[in-house]
């Protein structure tokens, strides 16, 4: 049996064509050296996907002006990201596949208003994810590409499947945000529109006077 290069479906080992996909073995499987190689830039933008150019831009602040970092490593330099500050950080870092630090800025806002009573702390982490976002997903990349370097014997497709899986984003988290953001609006016009609850201020004209005593 052997595989499709495209679909994965097993074939047997004499046919010309895959019975799911319908892909022809003799281009579906290629000589590797005649296959496309990927360039490290290449590598870099495949696994970005969208604004790719953009993200590189920021990363080479951090190299030197190279994707790879030599001598002492990268080092962190200043950068912006205004999607990470405007828009929920828990929200991009899901987008980008950034698990743990989606957990991270989760739990740490909702933490940090419960210790402290203060919810406007909600902007210092916002703050933080605008300074630090760029250099976290070039660290998050960096490493991902080199578990994919070190997956010896992979081809062309293989590799761009990989690059795709676990790279790239999550268009889904954009739907999630904007019903999230939506929820957020009717409860905050909830709270305005809702009248003061018991043991608050009265309204003019709605206080009763207390009743008399009879002097025996």
């Amino acid at each position: 049996m052997k595989a499709c290069q495209k679909c994965d479906q097993q074939n047997p080992d004499e046919a010309l064509f895959c019975g799911q996909c319908g892909a022809s073995f003799s281009t579906s499987s290629p000589d590797p050296a005649e296959a496309p190689a990927f360039d490290e830039a290449h590598r870099w933008r495949a696994f970005i996907g969208p604004n790719a150019d953009r993200y590189l831009e920021q990363f080479r602040k951090f190299t030197g002006g190279t994707l790879i970092a030599g001598g002492a490593g990268p080092r962190f330099a200043l950068t912006w990201h205004w999607p990470a500050f405007l828009f929920d950080p828990f929200l991009w870092f899901l987008y980008r596949k950034m698990y743990l630090y989606a957990l991270v800025y989760a739990v740490g806002p909702v933490l940090s208003a419960y210790f402290t009573g203060d919810f406007t702390v909600g902007i210092v982490w916002r703050i933080m994810a605008g300074a630090s976002a760029n250099y976290i997903y070039y660290w998050h990349v960096r490493e991902q590409l080199a578990r994919i370097r070190e997956k010896a014997g992979l081809d062309y497709s293989a590799q761009e499947r990989l690059l795709k899986d676990l790279g790239g984003i999550q268009p889904y988290v954009v739907w999630v945000g904007v019903a999230l953001h939506l929820l957020l609006l009717a409860l905050l016009l909830a709270a305005i529109r809702e009248e003061p609850p018991e043991g608050g201020k009265f309204k003019p004209g709605r206080i009763e006077p207390a009743p008399k005593r009879t002097v025996l």
